[in-house]
């Protein structure tokens, strides 16, 4: 774990502690990829906590790449990074307290990987996490992804009254949240098994902030490379921010920063915003800016490969 000199940080917050933050996750799809667009986003988005999945780097290299930048910015780091696949970070400039690397418990396959970093940021405590894919439905990766689950669930259950859990889930909560229910059939993501382990979050009080915010509208996180799945709008939405009850009551944004899956060089997800207790741009979503395509949903379309 690398951490910004003190004198960098614009506030800090422990326990109690209660004050405008604005909360951000992005699976960035490789962190060194992903440089030429990470810094510039920080700067225009000014998140206060940023929750990065697939960073794919070691603590040392993420450290010797973004230390300095990140520290001139005012953020401290809680890293937990493997080389080439997996890893996740927090960032924060509001505090980082009580850092701890992967769940207890935590299931291994057949080792433990990078996938769940936690501190305490401005009183709240934030869980990063880079749920398993699983592949292949009942298969050795399907029931890994299913006991790593279970295992983030008991860490939830014994967590305190006000945290968050940010990241990739790999499940796409509801037909709601694919572009076409049909187009997923067989396929990790949308199975009943996969949908109840998310759930059971919900069913320990934890709120799906977005989906509160706009129960009825079309909000994707996540678009395919291949096969012109963003242009077309048809994605699904995996990424979340899950909130228990004391945090989602703060909340006065929720959205989806489509803007950072345009252009040259993104991730194939886009970071999901939210602001408690004050909306700097407003309540602006829930996807910002909204698709021009138009809403569609059809069996024709066939998935170029699984997310």
């Amino acid at each position: 774990m690398w951490r910004a000199p003190r004198s960098a940080r614009t506030r800090s917050g422990g326990a109690g502690t209660v004050f405008p933050v604005r909360v951000a996750t992005w699976n960035v799809n490789s962190i060194k990829q992903r440089l030429p667009r990470l810094l510039p986003w920080l700067d225009e988005r000014r998140p206060d906590v940023v929750c990065l999945q697939e960073t794919k780097l070691t603590d040392a290299a993420f450290e010797q790449l973004l230390g300095r930048e990140l520290a001139a910015r005012g953020y401290a780091a809680a890293l937990h990074g493997e080389a080439q696949w997996n890893g996740v970070a927090i960032l924060s400039r509001v505090g980082l307290e009580g850092v701890r690397a992967g769940l207890r418990e935590e299931p291994g396959f057949p080792r433990a990987e990078a996938r769940a970093v936690a501190a305490t940021c401005a009183g709240v405590r934030v869980q990063c996490v880079y749920v398993p894919n699983g592949r292949v439905p009942d298969s050795e990766h399907y029931r890994y992804k299913l006991a790593w689950l279970a295992a983030l669930r008991e860490v939830v259950r014994s967590g305190p009254q006000a945290a968050l859990v940010c990241g990739d889930m790999n499940i796409a909560p509801t037909d709601a949240d694919v572009f076409d229910p049909a187009a997923y059939a067989g396929h990790t993501h949308v199975t009943a098994p996969e949908r109840a382990a998310l759930a059971e979050l919900g069913e320990l009080g934890l709120r799906d902030i977005v989906r509160d915010r706009w129960p009825t509208e079309r909000v994707f996180t996540y678009w395919d490379y291949r096969a012109g799945m963003f242009h077309q709008d048809l994605g699904m939405r995996i990424d979340l921010v899950l909130a228990t009850p004391a945090v989602a009551e703060r909340v006065r944004a929720a959205w989806v920063d489509r803007h950072a899956r345009k252009g040259r060089g993104p991730s194939d997800h886009a970071p999901v915003i939210v602001d408690l207790d004050e909306a700097p741009d407003g309540d602006i979503g829930p996807v910002v800016p909204p698709p021009s395509a138009p809403a569609l949903r059809t069996e024709a379309v066939k998935l170029p490969q699984s997310p």
